[in-house]
């Protein structure tokens, strides 16, 4: 019986998610009405429901454990608060992101469940708090004025916390990547990764003439450096690859680009051969099952897991995804294509994917620059850790060691990211405030006159030439 359950709600939670991925991409058309996104956006939340009613279904069916009862319907209230508080108090929030950052968190909540049911409700826990500490920051960054007179302080900042875990951090995985806080362990770079685009957003909106390029690209490869010295080789590209886009944009001159990307070639030759732990990635990803016992075990596995889910997936709990030794971080997207299925990962790849372009859209409205490069550059980091991460498991690239935001167990990710989609609902909120404004302004001002056949007439009215009179 719980065979057939499980093989039923396989099918149909992919449905379910199709048909939320489609809901999604269909309220991004330019003539869709408010009214007809807004149903769009419900009809979300009702698949998202579903799905998270379904998964958990299927795992207190598989387990028997009561527990399992109580945390889904505590995860149940914390996705209605979370909604309630984001449409309610923040009612021109962008309502696409405030979905899927709860459909990303119920996927990793659920998929983290099936792997360890205590794991889970510490990132539950962890998510408690995390939106606890960024639901304030949509109405600061929305009314805030004073930051982009802060650059140089997000610069000392920055290269503080990241000197600090390079002398004294923790080592993990043969990098300096956490310290030690009242027993909580906390990776410093998720979030200066935040300030590092402050930073460079606030450089480049002062300036972009030579020198200021040259002053801003030596204190970003300070923080590069920094994290390549510690080790940290993942956050170093995300930094890198965040400062080369957000440059190329505002000053929109390839020589910047082009040389970057030079750069950033001869740094990662450099690296292979500087660095045991990179060579023994680069091996692992050339040869999986050549150095399966030793180097290529995590990534071997990985593709196992993704191949025997195939299509449709081996449903949930009837998978072995517990084989990849870094399962819950690393490679959940792995545990999530074995029991799932391949088309169900597709379907995450395009809800990350329009995260991405909500980011690029509300950058390229902001009418501030300084606001506009900040977008940009946390848009930057989220779709390229998406790509680190997911590419990672499918062997498209080397594994570094990226968590999938929001998807992965990890308070500093969670947080971080939960921060990034807050600091983007605020710019998206300031950007519809000033259109709201500029709205009004439109209509106090008197409408232009027409004039036809000798008579004039108000705009707006039949096929008249319409022509100003100031």
């Amino acid at each position: 019986m719980v065979h057939l359950i499980t093989e039923l709600s396989k099918y149909t939670m992919l449905i379910l998610f199709a048909l939320y991925t489609y809901q999604g991409f269909s309220a991004l058309k330019r003539n869709v009405s408010q009214k007809k996104q807004n149903g769009k956006f419900r009809r979300q939340i009702f698949y998202m429901f579903l799905i998270h009613l379904n998964a958990y279904a299927v795992l207190y069916f598989s387990t028997e454990n009561q527990n399992m009862v109580i945390f889904y319907l505590a995860q149940v209230v914390f996705f209605v608060v979370v909604l309630t508080l984001y449409y309610n108090v923040y009612g021109k929030c962008s309502r696409l992101l405030v979905n899927n950052m709860c459909m990303l968190m119920a996927l990793g909540f659920i998929m983290l469940t099936r792997l360890s049911f205590d794991t889970a409700v510490r990132q539950f826990q962890l998510a408690v708090v995390s939106v606890a500490i960024t639901m304030l920051i949509p109405l600061i960054i929305s009314r805030g004025r004073m930051f982009r007179r802060l650059t140089w302080l997000y610069a000392g900042l920055g290269i503080l916390g990241l000197g600090v875990v390079a002398v004294l951090g923790n080592v993990t995985k043969g990098a300096n990547l956490s310290i030690e806080i009242a027993g909580i362990a906390i990776q410093p770079s998720e979030f200066i990764k935040i300030i590092f685009v402050f930073f460079v957003a606030g450089m480049l909106y002062e300036s972009t003439e030579f020198l200021q390029v040259v002053k801003a690209t030596a204190i970003a490869a300070v923080h590069v450096l920094i994290l390549v010295l510690s080790r940290d080789l993942g956050g170093a590209l995300i930094f890198f690859v965040a400062y080369l886009v957000m440059l190329y944009v505002a000053t929109r001159k390839p020589v910047y680009f082009f040389s970057g990307l030079a750069a950033g070639c001869v740094a990662s030759v450099v690296a292979y051969h500087l660095f045991g732990h990179v060579r023994v990635r680069v091996l692992a990803w050339q040869d999986p099952l050549g150095y399966y016992e030793q180097e290529s075990n995590q990534i071997a596995n990985s593709l196992f897991a993704i191949g025997t889910g195939g299509w449709f997936g081996m449903g949930l709990n009837q998978g072995m995804p517990n084989r990849i030794p870094e399962v819950r971080k690393d490679f959940i997207f792995s545990a999530i294509s074995e029991e799932f299925g391949i088309l169900f990962g597709l379907c995450l790849i395009l809800v990350c994917v329009s995260c991405f372009l909500m980011f690029l859209n509300i950058a390229m409205q902001m009418k501030d620059k300084f606001y506009k490069y900040v977008a940009l550059g946390l848009g930057t980091i989220y779709g390229f850790q998406v790509i680190l991460s997911i590419g990672g498991n499918i062997k498209f690239i080397p594994s570094t060691g990226v968590t999938l935001p929001l998807v992965s167990y990890g308070g500093s990710s969670l947080l971080s990211t939960l921060a990034i989609f807050a600091i983007i609902q605020g710019l998206y909120i300031m950007r519809q405030r000033e259109g709201g404004e500029h709205d009004e302004k439109t209509k106090s001002k008197p409408k232009p006159k027409t004039v036809a056949a000798g008579k004039e007439k108000d705009g707006n009215d039949g096929d008249f030439v319409t022509v100003r009179i100031d």
